[in-house]
């Protein structure tokens, strides 16, 4: 991405864009990919970065796959998920954690959040188990880096005896009750894209400590290849491994992930001191319990319209974003059941996004919030 791009206010300033190493880990593993030849999605750099990944969260096996998108879909299959089987799944969410629930010809029902974590609400969730006892499996999803209330989701699904997949994608190097998000459930998975908090350009992890259903993931990701001399494929496959190259610059990533950690954590805590003494603005929630890595900082604000401010930034060559439109309010998913009291509604109406890019310099956050106490 190119960080220089001008406007009549200054260099742009990026929501969230990739940051590689100042040491050049990535390039070094890159080059080992071509020196070896090894460019396919097989080779050293993806098991080692399966092996260190798991090692980082505290995991006993993971499955290095093409997306965050590609890890949820075989999630849901290892946890049995087929045709006519209801998912439950929150509602404020990017649409890559509902897509591979119909990808399985499964039925989404969608559970609003809880303003006090933004994430799934426990209470509505045990309304919908009331009203729909036979549920396959439930994902949950650390929206923004904020952990999920797991102690009550787990409560709740154990209860019900019904696997809970951890959509941590925006959540890596989060800690709920010092666990990594996506270590508590039955299944977590990772995202790699451009905007997280590491990159690979493009990936994802699912990651378990089933370690048999983790290996089946990794033989149905290699397009369910049987082990014969020849081509034979006895079940359906998918091409959904990462390649050698793309896990190279991972393993490089993951040795600064404790750095862009705290550099978001720092951008969010600029932002709360000189904003969240404002009329009408509120900080995203941070629990005792919660350790985020603080993905993107976001802030409700009621006492001027959200789109007015991200105007503002935008005419000063600032990237913000709305909060998640939530999806039972999209157009595709709007004929599935919905579970609430509309909480992730009003979070989405009256919630920003803001700059929380890890090469921001302290110049640029006080670009960011001079813009923003203009309207004030």
């Amino acid at each position: 991405m190119n960080d220089k791009k001008k406007g009549n206010k200054g260099e742009r300033i990026y929501l969230s864009s990739p940051h590689m190493s100042d040491e050049g880990y990535e390039k070094e593993y890159v080059k080992e990919a071509f020196d070896t030849n090894w460019i396919a999605p097989i080779g050293e750099h993806v098991d080692r970065f399966e092996k260190e990944l798991a090692a980082k969260v505290g995991s006993k096996a993971a499955a290095a796959l093409s997306s965050g998108t590609a890890a949820i879909h075989l999630a849901l299959k290892a946890a049995g998920v087929g045709a006519g089987d209801i998912v439950f799944c929150p509602t404020l969410t990017f649409s890559a954690t509902a897509n591979p629930i119909i990808y399985q010809k499964a039925t989404p029902v969608f559970i609003d959040s809880n303003q006090e974590t933004w994430n799934m609400c426990p209470n509505a969730l045990e309304a919908a188990f009331l009203k729909y006892p036979h549920v396959k499996a439930v994902i949950v999803v650390h929206l923004y880096g904020l952990s999920t209330d797991m102690d009550s989701i787990m409560e709740v699904c154990r209860k019900h005896q019904v696997p809970v997949i951890e959509d941590a994608a925006e959540s890596l190097g989060t800690y709920y009750k010092g666990k990594h998000t996506g270590t508590i459930g039955d299944f977590g998975i990772f995202s790699f894209n451009g905007n997280k908090i590491i990159t690979t350009s493009g990936g994802g992890m699912l990651v378990s400590n089933h370690k048999e259903k983790v290996a089946k993931v990794r033989f149905w990701a290699t397009q369910s290849r049987d082990q014969a001399r020849h081509y034979q494929h006895s079940e359906l496959g998918y091409n959904y491994r990462l390649s050698n190259v793309l896990a190279g610059i991972g393993r490089g990533q993951l040795k600064v992930l404790d750095k862009r950690v705290e550099k978001k954590k720092a951008i969010f805590e600029f932002y709360q001191k000189e904003l969240g003494g404002l009329e009408g603005v509120q900080m995203m929630p941070v629990n005792g319990w919660n350790e985020p890595n603080y993905w993107l900082s976001c802030m409700t604000v009621n006492s001027i319209s959200p789109v007015e401010l991200m105007e503002a930034l935008e005419k000063e060559n600032i990237e913000s974003r709305p909060v998640w439109k939530p999806m039972h309010l999209q157009p595709f998913f709007g004929k599935y059941d919905y579970i609430g009291t509309d909480v992730s509604e009003r979070l989405f109406e009256n919630g920003v996004c803001l700059p929380s890019d890890t090469k921001m310099k302290e110049e640029d956050l006080t670009r960011v919030v001079e813009t923003i106490k203009k309207l004030w």
